[in-house]
């Protein structure tokens, strides 16, 4: 298994945790959810539909960072 792989789980575990977070703590509502679980779901099959399946996992990663970012109101802080 290569990291390529394991970066895809990550962000795919990554998507569904931050989902729930964000439904748990309220900071997520259900359009909100309906609307991020849409646009994987146009990722999902939708990129292969058009040729470009490689890049779901980018898809999925650009939802983990928006989510990030609606969930925290910003990035994460490292200090």
């Amino acid at each position: 298994m290569g990291s390529i792989v394991v970066a895809g789980w990550i962000a795919l575990i990554g998507f569904w945790f931050l989902l729930v977070y964000g439904w748990f703590f309220d900071e997520l509502h259900r359009e909100g959810i309906v609307v991020l679980i849409g646009l994987w779901l146009l990722g999902r099959f939708g990129l292969p539909f058009l040729g470009a399946d490689g890049l779901f996992i980018t898809w999925v990663a650009t939802l983990d960072i928006a989510l990030v970012f609606i969930i925290f109101k910003g990035d994460v802080p490292l200090t």
